[in-house]
């Protein structure tokens, strides 16, 4: 299947892996892409702002039920879970999972339960364990996981339990994801359109 939706997750270290990927992305970039990092319960819109400093792509904070559109980055709101659904994203304040809200594997399990094997799931630097989960749940629903090297990650436990709970993921760099998304999820989409 083609992909459909790119769910990307970070926490400890996250802020300079985001930057990284968002700056090897092209604005002609073709999928939504719904970003969990995990941060301080009051935090204002200055992540948004410093992110799109890197970024081609627009990126913004999505208001619960809206439409995901191709090419844009949504970070999830402060103290809110952002799920996925077809066709858009809701806000949440269920209670905090593996002590964070936002909770990346609220986010990964609702790509997986939306989109299935549609979904790519891309694990990057932290210090817990959120994620696993969910990075397992894309892999059994037949998506595709990307795990930043546990190796040189600023924080190693997040993409080391993410390995753990998805072996078969793809394993890679820092510098080599954003090309590893556009094979992903653009050479995929010409194969198939040839094929």
């Amino acid at each position: 299947m083609t992909p459909s939706l790119v769910v990307v997750g970070a926490s400890l270290g996250g802020l300079n892996a985001l930057r990284a990927i968002m700056g090897g992305l092209p604005r002609d970039f073709p999928l939504p892409i719904v970003v969990v990092q995990h941060r301080s319960r009051d935090g204002d819109g200055t992540l948004t702002q410093f992110l799109q400093g890197s970024s081609a792509l627009p990126v913004c904070e999505p208001d619960d039920k809206e439409p995901l559109s191709p090419g844009r980055i949504y970070m999830a709101p402060a103290d809110y879970h952002l799920l996925v659904e077809s066709g858009n994203l809701a806000c949440s304040t269920d209670a905090p999972v593996n002590f964070s809200r936002p909770s990346i594997d609220v986010l990964f399990d609702s790509a997986a339960e939306a989109y299935g094997s549609g979904v790519v799931g891309v694990i990057l630097s932290g210090s817990n364990a959120d994620g696993a989960a969910g990075a397992a749940r894309i892999a059994h629903r037949g998506g595709i996981v990307i795990v930043e090297d546990p190796s040189f990650a600023e924080a190693a436990a997040m993409p080391a339990a993410a390995l753990a709970a998805a072996p078969r993921s793809h394993v890679a760099r820092l510098a080599e994801i954003a090309p590893l998304l556009m094979r992903v999820c653009c050479d995929r989409e010409r194969t198939q359109d040839h094929g």
